[in-house]
Order: structure tokens, then C-alpha cells, then sequence
């Protein structure tokens, strides 16, 4: 009772954190084990694949040795528990560095395009979809019918090739799509290991041009793909709200409409950020084919390097990092739902 009654007296964000955290352990040992064992089913032999199809039955035995693959999966699995458990995500079988310090080097840059790309798919889609609402029978409206229908069937690595065509190649004002920054120039030190940010508070004005300018048209590309779901989302749960009693009441009130647009707005919220949420976390996964178009360096690069090497230290590394991103951004989207709504008990 006195441990409730703690809880209780808590800030509520804080409360639905802790709730979230009694599972959290629960579910990365799942995710650990899930993975752990699908990985053992892909096919191919990473012994082989290092060693080539000349090489004999002893030297693959000994590989095999040495990378730890001839125990039981049991016993695999106990050793690769305890590692993880210790900080250590083993050692990837191609580039010979620790998978830790492969993923740092390139969660930043995975980072930094879908956080850009989320920030300009939220705006958007908001924008569209309220004023769709408020001017039915506006440009907007008719455009918003159409992109919504479009969006969701157009696939990702498709819009870029086309942008990559016609606003590099055709009208020459994009920058070539090799990588985050132009090759002549000096990476700024590493702070945030966002290069937009990090170039600005090295005050590298040209550095900083560089970055923007090369990944404006990637965040483009899945701002364009993925933004029809969330406008059509926000589209449907703002227009309930805008067209409710209480909206109704408030105008014959004397409200404004932008007073009348921000109530409606705040009432919307909790699903909205639901959607947000849900797209963050695909965008992980979804950001694969678009970082390979724009030779971007990112997470998504690294795995499907690590799929086709069968780099099982590497790939498990991957989806401990996506699965630990996730939860993560659930956990915020719990914390920014319960705020919206302070009805929801926690």
C-alpha cells in the first residue's frame, strides 16, 4: 500500500515510464532469443562465405571453431547472453571490427534521416489535413484525396530515383546522392553525430550547406511516401473532432477559428501521436532501400550487408538496436498519449 501510495505521488510522466520499464527486460530477452534463433535459420554457412568455395573440410571446421558455431544452440545462445549482457556485441565476421563500434558509427546517420523525415511528415501531413478540413471545398481539399490514394502505393525507392532524375540530373539543384557530405570537405568533430548539428556548432558554414544539401532529397523521398497515411489519419480524427457539438458550441460562442482549429487539434492528439509513433519505428526498417540509393551509410546498409554475409554477430546487433529503438519510442509515445489524455489511468 505505502509502495502505491509512493507511485501515486509521482509525476505522471514519470509513473508511465517506470510502468513501462517492468517490461522492458521481458520483452528484449524475447527479442534476444527471437532473434538469436531465426538468425540460425537463415541459409548459408558463414565459414564458407569467409573462406570461399576452395576451401577444405579442416579449415571450415576451424573456423567454425573459431567463431563459436560448433556448440549446441543452447550453448550459443548462453554465450552470446552473456556477452550481450556485458556490453559486448561480439565481433562482425566481415569487417573484423566490434559490431558496438559498426553501430555507432552508423545509427547517426540512420538517426538523422528519419528524425528530419518524421519532423517534415508530421508538418505536412498536419497542414494538409487541417486545412482539407476547415476548406472542403478548397485546391487542398481535392489534392489531399488524390496524394492520399497515391502515397501508399508508390514504393519508396521509386520516388527517389525519380527525384535523384529530375532534380539532379535534369534541373541541377541537387547535390549528387553519394553519401552525407561532399568528399572534399573535413567531417566536423562528433558530438551529436548529427552533421547538421554538429557542423553548426563547429561553425562550418560550408560543412553545414553540404549536410543540408544532401539530405534534403532523401528526408524528401520518404516525407512523400509515407506522409499519405498520417494526413489521412489526422484528416479523419481532427474532421470528428471540428465538426463535433462542442466545436459547434464554441463557435456560437464567439471563438475564433484558429481557437476553434487548436481545440479540435488538442482533442485529436492521442491518436495522432499513436500514428507518429508507429511510423517513427517504421522508418527504421523502411529508411533500408532509400539509404542504398543515396549511399547513405546507415543501419539499414549495414543490415542487409550483414544478411548477405550471414554475419550473425552483425545482424543480431542490428535487431537488438531496433528493437531497443522501438521500445523506446513507444515508451515516449506512452508518455505524450497520457499527457494528451489525462483520462487514461496509469
Amino acid at each position: 500500500m505505502r509502495l502505491s501510495n509512493s507511485l501515486r505521488s509521482l509525476p505522471r510522466p514519470l509513473r508511465i515510464v517506470l510502468a513501462r520499464l517492468t517490461i522492458l527486460v521481458p520483452q528484449m530477452f524475447g527479442v534476444l532469443l527471437a532473434t538469436f534463433l531465426l538468425i540460425r535459420l537463415l541459409p548459408g554457412d558463414p565459414a564458407l562465405l569467409m573462406l570461399g568455395n576452395m576451401a577444405t573440410p579442416e579449415q571450415i571446421l576451424s573456423l567454425r571453431e573459431r567463431l563459436g558455431l560448433n556448440g549446441s544452440i543452447w550453448s550459443q545462445f548462453t554465450s552470446y547472453l552473456s556477452t550481450v549482457v556485458h556490453g559486448d556485441l561480439g565481433t562482425s565476421m566481415f569487417t573484423s571490427n566490434p559490431v558496438a563500434v559498426d553501430l555507432l558509427d552508423r545509427v547517426p546517420a540512420t538517426l538523422e534521416l528519419i528524425t528530419y523525415a518524421m519532423i517534415l511528415t508530421i508538418m505536412v501531413s498536419v497542414v494538409l489535413a487541417v486545412v482539407a478540413v476547415t476548406k472542403p471545398n478548397g485546391m487542398i481539399n481535392r489534392f489531399s484525396k488524390v496524394y492520399g490514394l497515391a502515397a501508399g502505393a508508390v514504393p519508396d525507392f521509386w520516388v527517389g530515383l525519380l527525384l535523384i532524375y529530375f532534380l539532379f540530373n535534369v534541373a541541377g539543384i541537387a547535390p549528387a546522392p553519394f553519401g552525407r557530405l561532399d568528399p572534399i570537405l573535413t567531417a566536423p568533430p562528433a558530438v551529436t553525430g548529427f552533421l547538421t548539428i554538429d557542423t553548426l556548432l563547429a561553425g562550418d558554414t560550408a560543412a553545414l550547406a553540404s549536410a543540408v544539401g544532401r539530405l534534403w532529397l532523401p528526408v524528401l523521398t520518404l516525407t512523400i511516401v509515407n506522409a499519405g497515411a498520417l494526413m489521412k489519419m489526422t484528416q479523419i480524427v481532427f474532421a470528428d473532432n471540428y465538426r463535433s457539438e462542442f466545436i459547434r458550441h464554441a463557435r456560437a460562442s464567439g471563438l475564433s477559428e484558429w481557437q476553434l482549429v487548436r481545440i479540435a487539434m488538442r482533442n485529436s492528439l492521442p491518436p495522432i501521436i499513436t500514428m507518429v509513433g508507429f511510423l517513427f519505428g517504421f522508418l527504421l526498417g523502411a529508411a533500408v532501400l532509400v539509404e542504398t540509393i543515396f549511399a547513405w551509410g546507415g543501419l539499414g546498409q549495414y543490415a542487409v550487408s550483414a544478411v548477405m554475409n550471414s554475419d550473425y554477430p552483425a545482424l543480431q546487433g542490428f535487431v537488438l538496436v531496433a528493437a531497443a529503438f522501438i521500445l523506446i519510442v513507444y515508451t515516449v509515445v506512452d508518455v505524450l498519449y497520457g499527457i494528451a489524455d489525462p483520462r487514461i489511468e496509469v
